[in-house]
């Protein structure tokens, strides 16, 4: 009973999430709210499953809400600006350090682990120098989903706070053992972005009207004005007017070396990383924004993303103890493990790793690291695998350098929209590149022992 009312559970979340049907909030809660019902507990069982679930997660949701609302208010302040001005006077005319300056910028604004703000800020900012030189816009959203891809990984990304969540470890000690990884993962997007750059380099040279093209849109120097301004935080006069207003020069490296103690901190573990946010939020509020008022319309800019990414964890929160405090997930775990190859378990972190990019085309952050991983780690604990093994073989690449390629994500029409590139295009580009970074990572995870190659 349990077993058909788990899988049955979980393949309903998983189709209403897929079909974008209801809400993320209304599939994790009320599906198995509703499940358990039929499975014969009672309310005040459900209740205590819930509230289990709910406690789990609650350093998680918190960690991640201040820390959006932190590099939203540092974003306001213009701690990016500079990185932004400089990495366009870096970009020139030449479509190789255009390419690895789209990938740089992509980085540097990601920071704040949403991808919307990261597009918002880098296609605008880089398509007149796309469009001024001839180079392709499927590069410019390639190479900007790359770098905010790899990025992604970071605690307080959706991703690896999901996965934290779900396996009720701290986003920090999932994400600290992966930092080489992810750091050559940055370094195969820079060459990645090198290559492609040459490439549309030599495109350019062999197309007949291309010197042209390039010399009359260089010789203009719209491009980089028009980039600029985008970059600054508007497109408009008023929009700038606005932003120019909440910047705080003064303060500028303040504000640098407080998120690079708070950054320091976080890896070095020394106070909760939910607590820390907190404490830098307030720094930041108090020497950028001093009064009341002020401080109350930074939290208020910024509060719907946090609080909408902090209901869904709450959510997931019910999801996950209905279902593990049911013995729903004990039950599919039986289940699975004796349909699974005894050759196939003891590698189920590599398999999953392998394959985290191309599962993003299939499941979205929340029905995967709230639906299916949970089981992938129920079956992996049968075979001496441990629910971080399977966390970090995930976040490797599902939803993290998977997720510009992903069409169960929001920001994914944002970056096609707003770069003009057809959805099927981008994802043939970037599908391979992406797959390739989330590969390489994945090697160096198993080198330094962090993901094992094989269990026992």
């Amino acid at each position: 009973m349990l077993t058909a009312m788990g899988f049955a559970t979980i393949g309903f979340v998983l189709v209403l999430l897929l079909s974008n049907r209801v809400s993320a909030v209304v599939a994790l809660i009320g599906v198995p709210v509703v499940a358990a019902l039929v499975a014969g507990f009672s309310p005040t069982e459900i209740g205590t499953f819930a509230g289990d679930g709910i406690t789990g997660v609650a350093t998680t949701a918190a960690m991640f809400v201040f820390a959006i609302l932190y590099f939203g208010v540092m974003s306001d302040a213009g701690l990016f600006a500079p990185v932004v001005r400089r990495v366009l006077r870096f970009a020139g005319s030449n479509p190789v350090t255009i390419a690895v300056a789209t990938v740089v910028l992509a980085m540097a604004t990601h920071l704040d682990g949403a991808g919307a703000t990261t597009f918002l800020i880098t296609i605008p900012a880089m398509i007149p120098l796309y469009d001024a030189l001839g180079m392709r816009r499927v590069v410019l959203a390639g190479l900007t989903g790359l770098g905010a891809g790899v990025m992604n990984l970071m605690p307080w990304g959706g991703p690896t706070a999901r996965a934290a969540t779900a396996t009720g470890l701290p986003a920090n000690e999932l994400w600290i053992p992966l930092i080489p990884a992810q750091a050559v993962g940055v370094l195969a997007c820079l060459a990645i972005a090198f290559l492609i750059g040459h490439r549309e380099r030599a495109r350019l040279a062999a197309v007949a009207t291309a010197p042209e093209t390039v010399a009359a849109g260089a010789g203009t120097g719209v491009g980089k004005s028009a980039g600029a301004g985008a970059a600054g935080g508007g497109t408009g006069p008023d929009e700038d007017a606005e932003a120019a207003l909440l910047r705080r020069p003064r303060v500028y490296w303040f504000n640098v070396a407080l998120t690079v103690a708070t950054v320091a901190a976080l890896i070095a573990g020394v106070m909760p990383p939910e607590l820390l946010f907190m404490l830098a939020l307030v720094v930041a509020l108090v020497v950028n924004y001093p009064g009341l008022s002020a401080q109350t319309e930074r939290v208020n800019a910024h509060a719907r993303g946090a609080m909408l990414m902090a209901s869904t964890l709450l959510a997931a929160g019910v999801f996950l103890g209905v279902m593990e405090n049911s013995g729903m997930i004990e039950a599919m775990a039986a289940a699975l493990t004796g349909a699974m190859p005894a050759a196939i378990g003891p590698g189920l972190p590599l398999f999953i790793g392998v394959l985290a990019v191309p599962l993003s085309l299939l499941f979205g952050p929340d029905a995967y690291y709230f639906a299916v991983m949970p089981v992938l780690s129920a079956v992996g604990a049968t075979f001496g695998i441990s629910a971080e093994d399977v966390a970090q073989a995930s976040i490797i690449g599902e939803e993290t350098v998977g997720f510009p390629i992903s069409p169960m994500t929001g920001s994914f029409y944002l970056l096609t929209g707003l770069s003009g590139v057809p959805i099927g295009a981008h994802i043939r580009f970037l599908l391979p590149w992406a797959w390739l970074v989330s590969l390489i990572m994945l090697a160096v995870a198993l080198a330094t022992g962090v993901i094992p190659l094989w269990a026992g």
